[in-house]
Order: structure tokens, then C-alpha cells, then sequence
């Protein structure tokens, strides 16, 4: 089997695409349709994409068609290929219109609170005209996205496990600990265990997310059923909203609670919680220079609130 067929010029930007829309249509009259062709031409397209790669792409099935596995390795690929194309339009194109390259980055609750934010404001003041993209999402979810190009690097708790295709730079530890509403009976009482609090209503974060697996194991190693009354949410306005109105507990880092004065936190250490919070790039690409303009900003920061954080406590 030829080697080099890939790169013998036969195999073309738009293949990927063609391929890409049959799998996230689940069909070629789908795919067509998203394409502005016929099914006919996306047939075709598909019966050369497969002489050239060599494999069957896509099985027929009576809901469609599906990737084989040959057909998910090529559209592991062909996304990233896409989306750093994408990226390299955005640039170009960013830097054609503002003078600057746009930056993207992804971040989940521990980045997205206040050491982002300030980072982009002293971004912003640096560079009025650049266009920076926040995405927010779960870790895995962000793990994805920058594997494929989608977002230039990732501000919050570090991916899960060691992927050899990320760096990860720390910047500082912020402690994670359970809140409440301030008049909450929990406080008043002084409860000081998961026991005491499992049967109260609680927001954990979604899975698969490190701090959920964490909490998970929190609960086991105390020998403590996980709570009952359960919503999975990791957006801060939404749980600060059901906090306020409800008997609801949740972990948070220190400095969210900290600054609010209807909030509290319970005399309970979490201290097996992960905390370290960083930057994550993609290991072997260089940051564009706006990305690495923010991340100087996010460093800067970062000695600001970890200066902060040693002098607070909870309570």
C-alpha cells in the first residue's frame, strides 16, 4: 500500500470537509444539503475520497450511514486539519482587519471567575482592536477543543491525566471549599462533616470533570453516600441563584466566595481537592502572538492572586 498517498496531492481540503459533513449529518442527503450539492455529487465525492484513501469510510445502516473505523481515524484527523485551517483564516484575516491576531481561549469555572477577566482587561487596554473569543465548557469538552485547534489554549485546572499533547504551566493553587448561602442552617448549626451535610440538597459539577472525580472519591474515602438531591451545573450564575434560594451546598474556589457577601463558606476542609489552576497549550505549537500576549497577562495576574489568596481563609 502506497505510503505517501496521502500526500501525493489526490487528497484535498475539500474531501475532509465532504467527510466531515456525511458523519455529523449521519447521511449523504444531509451532507448534500449542508454542502449546497446534490446527493449525487456527494456520492461521488465519497466513492473518490475512499479510492484515494484506500478503505470504506461509511457503512449504510437503516438510520443513515456511520464511519467505520477507518473512517474515524480519517475524521479525527480531518477536524483538526478543518480547524486549523479555520484558525489560519482567522488570523490572517484578524490581523488583516484590527491589526492584530484573535485570540481564543477556553476556561471552566476555576479560570473563568477572576483571573481571566482581568487578564483580558489588561489585554484589552494593551490592544482596543483585537478580538478575543471566550468559549466555557467542561474539561473534557476543552480538552477536545484544543487538540482540534479551536481555541488557542485553555485557562483553569490542568486536563485530566498526562496527554503528551499538552503543556501545562501552574500558576498558582487556589483552595476549593463547600458554600452556602449565608443564613444557611448548615453554618448556623456549625456542621463540620459530609455526614451532617449529605442530605442536604447539593450542586456538584457534571461528569467527567476532575473536581467531580474528586468529590466522588471525597464521599467514598468518608465513607459517606453521595448526596441525593443533586444538580450538575458549573455555571456561577446559576448556582449562585439556586444557593441564594435554596438549602443548597456546593464546592467552589476560595476567591468566588470570597468576594460575596451572601455567601459563606462550611468549617470543611477539602484539601484532596485539586487546586491547582494554569494555562494549557498544545504540546509543539508555538502561541500566536496575541495568545502569548493574554498569557503574559494571565502570569502577571496570577502573582496578584496568589498574593491575595495568602491572606484569606475561609470562614
Amino acid at each position: 500500500m502506497d505510503q505517501q498517498r496521502f500526500l501525493d496531492g489526490r487528497l484535498k481540503i475539500r474531501h475532509l470537509v465532504l467527510v466531515i459533513a456525511i458523519a455529523e449529518n449521519g447521511s449523504l442527503l444531509g451532507a448534500a444539503k449542508d454542502l449546497h450539492v446534490t446527493q449525487p455529487a456527494v456520492s461521488r465525492a465519497l466513492r473518490e475520497t475512499e479510492s484515494i484513501v484506500g478503505v470504506e469510510l461509511f457503512v449504510r445502516g437503516p438510520r443513515g450511514v456511520r464511519p467505520t473505523a477507518f473512517g474515524e481515524i480519517l475524521l479525527d484527523h480531518a477536524r483538526a486539519v478543518v480547524s486549523t485551517m479555520a484558525s489560519a483564516q482567522d488570523r490572517i484575516d484578524g490581523l488583516l482587519r484590527d491589526g492584530a491576531e484573535p485570540v481564543r481561549v477556553g476556561t471552566n469555572l476555576a479560570g473563568a471567575y477572576v483571573l481571566l477577566p482581568s487578564a483580558l482587561v489588561r489585554l484589552k487596554a494593551e490592544l482596543p482592536t483585537l478580538t478575543a473569543t471566550v468559549v466555557e465548557g467542561l474539561g473534557a469538552d476543552l480538552d477536545v477543543r484544543l487538540a482540534h485547534g479551536e481555541v488557542d489554549l485553555l485557562v483553569g485546572r490542568p486536563p485530566a491525566g498526562t496527554a503528551s499533547r499538552f503543556h501545562h504551566a501552574p500558576l498558582y493553587e487556589e483552595p476549593v471549599g463547600l458554600v452556602a448561602r449565608r443564613d444557611h442552617p448548615a453554618i448556623a448549626s456549625g456542621l463540620c462533616s459530609l455526614a451532617q451535610l449529605q442530605e442536604f440538597p447539593w450542586i456538584l459539577p457534571g461528569r467527567p470533570t476532575a473536581l467531580r472525580d474528586e468529590l466522588d472519591e471525597l464521599f467514598a474515602r468518608h465513607e459517606v453516600p453521595l448526596p441525593r438531591n443533586v444538580i450538575e451545573c458549573s455555571t456561577i450564575l446559576t448556582m449562585r441563584s439556586i444557593l441564594l434560594h435554596t438549602d443548597a451546598i456546593t464546592p467552589l474556589p476560595l476567591l468566588i466566595g470570597a468576594d460575596d457577601d451572601a455567601l459563606g463558606y462550611l468549617p470543611i476542609r477539602l484539601e484532596t481537592v485539586p487546586r491547582a489552576i494554569g494555562i494549557t497549550t498544545l504540546a509543539g505549537r508555538t502561541p500566536s502572538k496575541s495568545a502569548q500576549l493574554l498569557i503574559g497577562h494571565l502570569v502577571a495576574e496570577a502573582q496578584r492572586i496568589s498574593a491575595e489568596i495568602a491572606r484569606l481563609d475561609f470562614g
